[in-house]
């Protein structure tokens, strides 16, 4: 064995063992209960990340912990290689986004496996890739067929700057959640699909996703929003009536005013005789589409001079054209009850709308509107025949009014909108539909698959060139034979990553998905950021039911488990090229060794938390391992373990050893299997490395605990520094790789102790500790306790008032 520990010459050699035996590539088995562990897959954007170091090391830990379970593990990786990255990478370097992207993965699939991620590259997969999208089109077909997709022109989040839509789970604060550039709002035909036929049962379905953070299932639940209200109309006069829903009909009698969308008909009819108004919605053309960017935008509107009539009083209404309402939310109207709703009072206030307050106080609040809004349910006044009622009794009362009068009815109301997947962007996968000006839109046919990308294009950012390509856009219709034109919208990505996962299972299938999908689906173990909580999982959940509804699948959820990791942060802050605060992976791993990188990424934080990065913490993780080789190393030096252990023999010092072996195989199997922190685990070992370091026994029991400690520390570290192990573990003495081998288990006979060492305390002071036998009684106990020198010196002669004992941990003495 080596006296000095040298990483890089270590982990290149177990590196190529692992590769020249295929230890990690998996197939079906009966024998073995399958384990199914995932990171969330990169975009191939050119190097790895401290973040991607992160969730990865984490899934190889997980995955390597379940194999010495004895589980059939699948750890499989890929790439989510279709974006505009790419595109815009390929117009700044003048390269193809194609050559761009696979150049990219070389490199990353070179920085894992530098890294001893144990992967099934057998199943390694690339959603740019043809032989991958061509089963996305594929599906997107059999929605088609079923209903589940369509193509309408609706109001759409458009980025000026990347020249696409974007769906309102991509506008984070207003901006574009790539290039943060403002988002517009502007008129499109796109597909969609349709998720809301599903809000139901991705909302009820949530509860049975016991292995998922509380957190990502509440953001979840509040953006699928369900609500049970009233949709009613106020008629107009020669016009369509205002069709409107809400969550308080309570506060119908309180109506002042509606606000429409700029889009809404009515705001379009008023605009073709008012400058004003028709200036006002051209302005509101330009603003984006998401919710929530109307909870914090300046709220304008405009009367459009039109009045509606109350369903119930019959009062005429003024109706307001607002920006605060959109089109594609509800029914593009809203009701507004200016006492008793914080933004109608504001927008009332601004411009002289009346304000009617009709709910008052039922438990002594402060009711008044004279400053605000008052939104609390109540007890109704100024209501008519409701007077007296609590919100929730004219809740029906009123919708009994109204369905009896054929002017409303109760509904159950989501907040999801469908999901918009067109892109107008080349570097994507094709949208398999064709437009005949005789038989209108027409589905390439499945012989057809996949359409492919043009190679032969020119990127320069102002539209996709698809729309302008002479062979292309241009084909033939495969129902009539006349010239037609082919789709040159793109998928949004988030439709590759939304099934990758069920690809994995299956990726040299003939179909879209086989049998082997149901062997390993759902996914045991998930892992990557909260950022994805609405839009990735939420897509893949989606994506699952109809994958199942087409019987591709017979799994209701995608992933068992979820573990959402924290952020690596330097000096506080998330590390990012713009802040110039990024820390190079490849460039540790040449300095320490990817075994220390893997280290201190563990030790640092637990998996949730986030983690701040330190050099003197990857040094720390550095010295660890050298001190473990050289314990190994003195200790395979002086002959390694000679002859078994004989237990019937052991000194007291040794069956401490012993008993401290076994609680950490206690401590650590509980922390990896149960609470998956591994920064807690690592600790454990590191202090029974530091015991071993002061354990000197050259007895033929002292070698052979010793070759015990060293046995068990390599297997519980194996899973966070698998390579450093794997070397170990042969030069102590194994012929067999430390991966095939069992997770240590607990002897429980040394555990046992002939005696404790309990604290001894005066007035709750510590003053001195004794040893006294487990089965010492508590009046014996009593008795040492006060014939301690130190305790009797602390004593000083007083009256001992009471002696409290707390079992196997301390005695305390009031004086």
């Amino acid at each position: 064995m080596q006296e000095n520990y040298q990483p890089q010459e270590i982990e290149l050699d177990v590196q190529k063992t692992w590769a020249e035996t295929g230890v990690f590539n998996v197939t079906e088995s009966a024998d073995k209960p399958k384990y199914y562990c995932l990171s969330m897959f990169p975009y191939p954007s050119g190097k790895l990340h401290m973040g991607h170091v992160r969730n990865y090391s984490i899934g190889d830990v997980i995955s390597r912990y379940q194999r010495m379970l004895g589980k059939n593990v699948m750890q499989p990786m890929g790439w989510d290689a279709f974006g505009l990255p790419a595109e815009n990478a390929a117009m700044q370097h003048g390269v193809h986004p194609a050559d761009w992207t696979y150049s990219n993965i070389d490199y990353m699939r070179d920085q894992l496996k530098r890294l001893g991620f144990g992967y099934d590259w057998n199943r390694e997969l690339a959603t740019c890739d043809p032989t991958y999208y061509r089963w996305e089109q594929w599906f997107f077909l059999k929605l088609l067929e079923k209903g589940l997709v369509y193509k309408k022109t609706a109001p759409v989040n458009w980025c000026p700057n990347d020249m696409t839509v974007l769906a309102n789970e991509q506008v984070i604060d207003g901006c574009c959640w790539r290039c943060d550039t403002q988002v517009e709002r502007k008129e499109i035909a796109q597909w969609f699909l349709k998720i809301t036929a599903y809000a139901d049962e991705l909302l009820q379905s949530l509860e049975t996703l016991d292995g998922w953070p509380e957190q990502v299932k509440t953001m979840q639940a509040n953006w699928i929003g369900r609500s049970e209200g009233l949709e009613m109309d106020f008629a107009v006069d020669g016009m369509e009536p205002v069709r409107i829903y809400t969550t308080r009909p309570d506060t119908l009698m309180g109506v002042t005013y509606l606000a429409v969308a700029a889009e809404h008909p009515l705001a379009l009819k008023a605009a073709e005789t008012n400058v004003d108004i028709h200036a006002f919605i051209e302005e509101c053309r330009h603003m984006e589409t998401a919710e929530a960017a109307m909870e914090t935008m300046e709220k304008r509107g405009v009367d459009s001079g039109i009045k509606a009539t109350h369903p119930i009083t019959g009062e005429q209404v003024p109706v307001w054209i607002a920006n605060f309402v959109l089109m594609g939310y509800g029914t593009g109207a809203v009701m507004s009850v200016p006492a008793h709703d914080q933004r109608d009072y504001e927008f009332a206030k601004k411009y002289g709308i009346a304000i009617k307050q009709v709910i008052f106080a039922a438990n002594g609040e402060n009711d008044s509107c004279d400053e605000q809004a008052f939104t609390v349910k109540g007890k109704l006044g100024n209501s008519g025949q409701f007077d007296g009622l609590s919100s929730a009794q004219a809740f029906n009362a009123i919708a009994d009014v109204l369905e009896k009068a054929d002017k409303g009815l109760r509904k159950v109301n989501f907040r999801l909108r469908d999901w918009g997947v067109s892109r107008q962007r080349y570097w994507g996968a094709p949208i398999p539909v064709i437009y005949c000006d005789d038989c209108g839109t027409v589905p390439v046919p499945e012989k057809d698959l996949p359409i492919e990308l043009p190679k032969d294009v020119i990127l320069d950012g102002s539209q996709s060139p698809l729309v302008a390509h002479p062979t292309f856009s241009k084909c033939t219709c495969p129902s009539c034979g006349k010239p037609a034109r082919r789709e040159t919208d793109t998928f949004d990505t988030f439709m590759e990553s939304s099934w990758y996962f069920a690809r994995f299972a299956a990726p040299d299938a003939t179909s879209m998905l086989d049998a082997r999908a149901n062997h390993w689906l759902p996914v045991d173990y998930y892992i990557g950021g909260i950022e994805h909580a609405i839009l990735h999982l939420l897509y893949a959940r989606f994506y699952t039911k109809l994958l199942r509804d087409e019987g591709l699948v017979v799994v209701d959820e995608p992933f068992k488990k979820l573990l959402t990791q924290g952020m690596v942060l330097k000096d506080g802050s998330k590390m990012s090229k713009s802040k110039g605060n990024t820390v190079d992976p490849q460039s540790l791993i040449d300095q320490y060794g990817a075994d220390t990188v893997r280290l201190f990424i563990m030790f640092a934080a637990p998996p949730e938390q986030s983690l701040e990065w330190s050099d003197s913490g990857v040094e720390g993780a550095s010295r660890f391992l050298k001190r473990l080789w050289r314990q190994a190393h003195l200790h395979v030096s002086n002959g390694g373990a000679p002859v078994n252990l004989d237990k019937s023999a052991l000194t007291a010092e040794q069956k401490d050893v012993r008993r401290q072996l076994h609680q950490t195989i206690q401590k650590v199997s509980h922390d990896m299997g149960v609470r998956t922190i591994f920064n807690t685990a690592i600790a454990a070992n590191m202090e029974l490395v530091n015991t071993l370091s002061k354990f000197t026994d050259e007895s033929d029991n002292g070698k052979a605990i010793r070759q015990e400690v060293l046995e068990a520390i390599t297997l519980m570290l194996s899973p966070m520094v698998p390579h450093i192990c794997h070397q170990l573990w042969i030069e102590l003495g194994h012929s067999q790789p430390v991966l095939n081998e069992a997770w240590p288990q607990v002897d429980n006979s040394a555990l046992e102790q002939d005696a404790l060492e309990l604290i001894l305390q005066v007035n709750g002071k510590l003053r001195s500790k004794i040893s006294v036998a487990v089965a010492a009684t508590n009046a014996e106990i009593e008795a040492l306790a006060l014939e301690d020198e130190h305790v009797k010196r602390f004593i000083d002669g007083q009256p001992v008032k009471k002696v409290i004992i707390v079992p196997k941990k301390l005695v305390n003495i009031v004086i």
